[in-house]
């Protein structure tokens, strides 16, 4: 059993019920419909907001407990989110399917993010968005959540160059306070990243 089946066992939302505060913010800025995919997605908070406001989202992650409580959450607020269980190492991702891919706070190895976001790249169609904001390299002494091996943050680096081919609509780097559930409490230094894909 992965670490992350067992952590979302739990009755309790463990990242809370709300959406991320930046896709909140952001989502209704692009104002965007279509298929969406959330990746990482936990216990299904974010794919639930974004069929909320009217996508076909899908959620993937590889604990089975948490994509339990995305459906429940999804029934709770009378929406419908397809869920999948996925193993990011084993991802298929087929070409220019999905109009946004968001992504928050999915923290994997150096090689495993690579070989993401080059998927995320493929897998969004031509004007679609790609919505991100996770734990920075410079997270780890601010103790407020997240990955505690550094490996897992990220550098700004990432996003500018695997997505320079694309608009960046939004690049951000710095302190943001996050209060979700009992895993984020505090100030925090996050990376956000919204790019969009461009038209061929």
């Amino acid at each position: 059993m992965n670490h992350w089946n067992t952590r979302f066992q739990s009755e309790n939302y463990v990242y809370g019920k709300e959406p991320n505060a930046f896709l909140k913010e952001f989502q209704k800025k692009i104002k965007n419909s279509g298929d969406a995919l959330a990746i990482a997605e936990g216990e299904g908070r974010n794919a639930v907001y974004l069929a909320q406001q009217g996508m076909n989202v899908t959620a993937w992650d590889y604990a089975e407990s948490g994509l339990a409580k995305t459906n429940k959450l999804a029934e709770e607020r009378n929406v419908a989110v397809s869920t999948e269980l996925v193993d990011l190492n084993e991802a298929n991702w087929h070409e220019a399917k999905w109009d946004e891919i968001v992504c928050i706070f999915g923290h994997f190895p150096k090689e495993l993010r690579e070989k993401t976001l080059q998927g995320v790249k493929t897998a969004i169609k031509p004007g679609g968005y790609f919505l991100t904001e996770v734990y920075s390299h410079y997270q780890l002494p601010y103790q407020s959540g997240g990955p505690q091996n550094l490996d897992f943050l990220y550098n700004p680096e990432e996003f500018l160059e695997n997505f320079a081919d694309w608009r960046i609509v939004h690049f951000f780097m710095g302190e943001v306070a996050r209060y979700e559930g009992e895993q984020h409490n505090g100030l925090s230094h996050v990376i956000q990243f919204v790019g969009q894909k461009p038209l061929e």
